[in-house]
């Protein structure tokens, strides 16, 4: 009994050393496709050759600045070929708290999951896995309900309430994907309310999208008591990072993010950090007769051709669902985070690929550039143009040109 008594005070010794290890911040993209395994096997098809395991992890270290990552294709046999032989020769490491990790980065073991169930549409859904072991277990389970598993975000022939419970049964994570979009996506293609094809009580955040921000997912009350995340949906080396997540964790790892999540232990989402809507390629409803975009909210038929065949962009599905449940005005519980209109410096006019790599070179990283680096010095590097640019992007003043149609919104340069 003295033993037993012994063990278990070591072991609350322990959870409490845990608890009080000082969290501090941490940038988090949590959503970024694999193009290719290392040989060359296609994964996200629409993805860059050079979207690889290894290249994903050494941008974001190296040059991004952003130190948890989510690639949700890790499901793929390929990506974890390329997985297994980059822990054998050392060059990576698994983390006990979960996750892969290289440099001061740690990647996340994740999927994206395309579902379809009777009666409703298409939606995507994220799956984050605890640990390789947990991920490689449901590969082989998607397998059995999967044409190809190799490629990202195929098909899954069960419900997606089947889905929410073979990835907790594992200690997995589960986020709805980029909720608002008008293909393949929980409220802009799949249903009107989140209890139609899915438990909420398995839901541990919705990701909101490029074309949306917290405001605007405001008006639908089933997302009142859910974390919001921001993630790029990176198809390149380029994007990664071009939304992402501010965090207070003890460590980069899945067991810091899943406390963050639920706000436990002094972890917390403490920001959003994304583009401004109308920089989004779907905010508004587009005409798929002659592509201009709507005007009103409520416009029936395009303004400019009088066709009926609209998409419904983002902004307006969300008024109609809001119109739907009589909410007429957001909802945004003080404790949300701080959603943060984030400029990319791949947007900002006058940056281009030399002047970008001259700033990384003397900052270090894009993080660092958007958050800490002062105007002055960047315009030493970049010069007077390219600072008042980001300047203006830190305090929300850049005059933006509303994106539609498949196309992103744009920057408007410095008259």
């Amino acid at each position: 009994m003295a033993d037993k008594a012994m063990a278990d005070k070591a072991k609350a010794d322990k959870a409490k050393a845990e608890r009080e290890i000082a969290p501090a911040r941490v940038f988090a993209d949590l959503h970024l496709h694999i193009g290719r395994t290392e040989r060359g096997e296609p994964v996200k098809i629409s993805g860059s050759r050079d979207l690889t395991f290894r290249n994903i992890a050494h941008e974001a270290a190296v040059r991004k600045g952003i130190s948890l990552l989510g690639v949700i294709d890790c499901h793929s046999p390929g990506v974890q070929r390329d997985i297994e032989e980059l822990l054998t020769r050392g060059e990576m490491t698994e983390e006990a708290g979960g996750g892969i990790r290289y440099r001061d980065t740690v990647i996340l073991l994740g999927a994206e999951i395309e579902v379809k169930d009777a009666g409703f549409g298409i939606a995507h859904h994220l799956a984050y896995l605890p640990d390789f072991a947990a991920m490689r277990d449901f590969t082989g389970w998607l397998a059995k309900h999967m044409r190809n598993v190799q490629l990202s975000s195929q098909r899954l022939y069960a419900p997606a309430r089947e889905l929410q419970a073979e990835v907790k049964g594992r200690g997995g994570l589960f986020i709805p994907a980029h909720i608002f979009t008008p293909h393949r996506s929980l409220f802009g293609s799949c249903s009107d309310r989140l209890g139609d094809t899915l438990d909420p009580g398995m839901v541990d955040a919705v990701e909101l999208g490029l074309s949306s921000d917290s405001r605007m997912a405001g008006y639908i009350p089933d997302l009142d008591g859910l974390p919001f995340v921001t993630n790029s949906d990176a198809h390149s080396l380029a994007k990664i990072g071009r939304e992402y997540n501010e965090l207070r964790l003890a460590e980069p790892s899945f067991k810091e993010l899943s406390l963050a999540l639920r706000g436990a232990d002094g972890r917390e989402i403490t920001a959003n950090y994304g583009l401004n809507p109308v920089l989004g390629k779907y905010h508004r409803t587009y005409c798929l007769s002659c592509g201009s975009l709507a005007e009103a909210e409520d416009q029936e038929r395009c303004v400019q051709c009088g066709s009926p065949k609209q998409v419904r962009g983002v902004l307006d599905r969300i008024m109609e669902l809001g119109e739907q449940a009589g909410r007429q005005t957001p909802f945004v519980p003080d404790n949300r985070p701080r959603y943060v209109y984030q400029v990319p410096l791949e947007f900002v006019p006058g940056i281009g690929r030399k002047t970008l790599d001259k700033l990384l070179d003397q900052f270090g990283t894009e993080m660092s550039i958007l958050h800490d680096v002062p105007a002055e010095a960047i315009a030493e590097t970049a010069g007077e143009a390219a600072a008042a640019m980001i300047a203006s992007a830190r305090l929300g003043t850049l005059a933006l040109q509303t994106g539609g149609g498949g196309k992103y919104g744009k920057v408007a340069p410095r008259q």
